[in-house]
């Protein structure tokens, strides 16, 4: 069986042994509550020696005994809620199966997984109905008994409301309803932080200063990026929608500060860093270039006339550019497997927890000017560049860095803002650019699989006509492309 997920949206209150479970049906919107349901379960959670898991706020758990027995795991979700992905129970009891490991990987890396907590659970499920029958939530009342590896029990009882089909309102009613009857808010976001209590290792959250100096700047803006990163790992491995892309941009906007912030970041770790995140981004580029293509192609040859598509055209390009996902996929999946992709991770969170800063290191509101000025300079020697070229070749690739330099440029504007407001103009104007020029190295890539696929077609005997006119209208994007950029240059106040 695949694995499933949800959202899940609950509170959780700490309450006494002897309180007594107030009149539920009384909550606005509940018709009724259905007869409760006894359940004995037991949880086995499992984590590193340094308890990475649980640091990071993310629970892996084999459980057994309910309605919904199997491997869960829970990452931190937006809105307050959490995402639970379940795997099936299988037949692995003593170890974690290596798929639902793959979902932890970017917190555990390759140090092994053991048990850290069990939790028995006497649980007394209360479901609240609306007029129809519909469960709009469901109550937990549940005593648990918990054990720390190599330490003693420890009981206790709480009351836990999730959301099924009911509203948010819901909970806080049923919040107001129970705290009168003498629960209080759970002291721990869940019963696994409770039973491990000052176990978990506490990392402190550093937060920009008042009056940053450059690397302050340096350490938020990256810091950023490397969560996105924590966070786009485990969507990438699900195949949800996007996270590929999302992924390569935290990895570019990294790389990018390390280039910019170089006078006061180390330069041979940075540069080091750089490389690594480069290799990386390219093993994820692929898949993502392919997904983009796909999109596109779709709608370029629904728009062409009937009678001028020559053969299975769509088609064509979309089994190419399928399995040029579907390998380019497999490429990425396993560089998120490998030593060097975890070594990397351990290089990341050294970053952040102790920048390399060099001696250059000023007030941001002094320095930050001088960081972006280059960048803008770099910018615009390589527009000169893309003028002198000689051949359309040349001026499409020096056109191609450009646009990688306002991309640096747009980022460093954007990790500048908290100190200079006005920065946030500037990364819109490089955004501008990099939006018109990344429609014309689209077109030229688009260009060269429609040349490749031609040339396939006419050696199997086929008409290529069709990709011919394709690969004109890619040529008239690209062109349209280069001459609103040139327009639009002259016009770009970047000071």
């Amino acid at each position: 069986m695949a694995p499933t997920e949800q959202l899940e949206i609950e509170t959780k209150y700490d309450v006494g042994t002897n309180v007594i479970l107030p009149a539920l049906h009384e909550l606005p919107g509940v018709a009724s509550v259905a007869q409760p349901v006894e359940l004995d379960l037991e949880a086995v959670y499992y984590d590193t020696a340094e308890l990475d898991l649980a640091a990071n706020k993310v629970t892996l758990r084999r459980r057994t005994g309910g309605e919904d027995d199997g491997w869960h795991v829970k990452f931190p979700g937006s809105s307050g809620g959490r995402l639970e992905v379940r795997h099936p129970l299988g037949r692995s009891v003593r170890s974690v199966p290596i798929a639902v490991v793959r979902t932890v990987r970017v917190h555990v890396r390759d140090r092994p997984l053991t048990p850290v907590v069990t939790l028995q659970t006497r649980r007394i499920v209360h479901r609240l109905l609306d007029a129809d029958g519909g469960v709009l939530a469901e109550l937990a009342d549940d005593h648990v008994t918990a054990t720390v590896e190599g330490g003693e029990p420890e009981s206790w009882r709480e009351w836990e409301v999730e959301l099924v089909d009911g509203d948010r309102l819901l909970l806080e009613d049923a919040g107001e309803l129970l705290t009168a009857a003498g629960a209080r808010p759970a002291s721990g976001p869940s019963k696994l932080a409770r039973a491990l209590g000052d176990r978990v290792p506490a990392y402190g959250e550093w937060t920009l200063p008042k009056k940053p100096r450059t690397s302050d700047l340096f350490r938020a803006y990256a810091g950023a990026q490397v969560q996105a990163i924590r966070e786009r790992d485990p969507e990438v491995r699900r195949d949800v929608p996007d996270s590929i892309h999302k992924f390569r941009v935290a990895t570019r906007r990294l790389r990018s500060a390390l280039a910019t912030y170089r006078p006061v970041i180390d330069r041979t770790a940075g540069d080091e860093l750089r490389a690594e995140l480069k290799w990386l981004a390219g093993e994820l580029g692929a898949a993502r270039d392919a997904e983009v293509q796909r999109e596109h192609f779709a709608a370029e040859v629904a728009e062409q006339p009937v009678e001028l598509v020559m053969g299975r055209v769509a088609g064509r390009i979309d089994d190419h550019l399928r399995r040029v996902y579907k390998d380019g996929r497999a490429g990425a999946l396993a560089a998120l497997e490998s030593p060097r992709y975890f070594r990397l991770l351990d290089a990341l969170d050294d970053l952040i927890a102790k920048p390399p800063v060099t001696g250059d290191d000023r007030k941001a509101s002094k320095q930050i000017g001088e960081l972006l000025d280059h960048d803008y300079r770099r910018m615009r020697k390589a527009v000169r560049r893309s003028q002198q070229a000689e051949t359309v070749a040349e001026q499409d690739h020096q056109l191609h860095e450009v646009r990688k330099s306002s991309k640096r440029l747009r980022y460093a504007a954007e990790s500048a803002v908290p100190v200079l407001p006005d920065a946030a103009d500037l990364a819109a104007r490089a955004e501008e650019v990099q939006e018109i020029l990344g429609e014309h190295q689209d077109s030229v890539v688009s260009r060269e699989l429609l040349h490749h696929l031609a040339l396939e077609v006419y050696a199997e005997g086929g008409n290529p006509f069709t990709y011919g006119r394709l690969h004109a209208a890619e040529e008239s994007r690209g062109n349209t492309s280069r001459d609103a950029f040139y327009k639009l240059w002259p016009t770009l106040k970047f000071h």
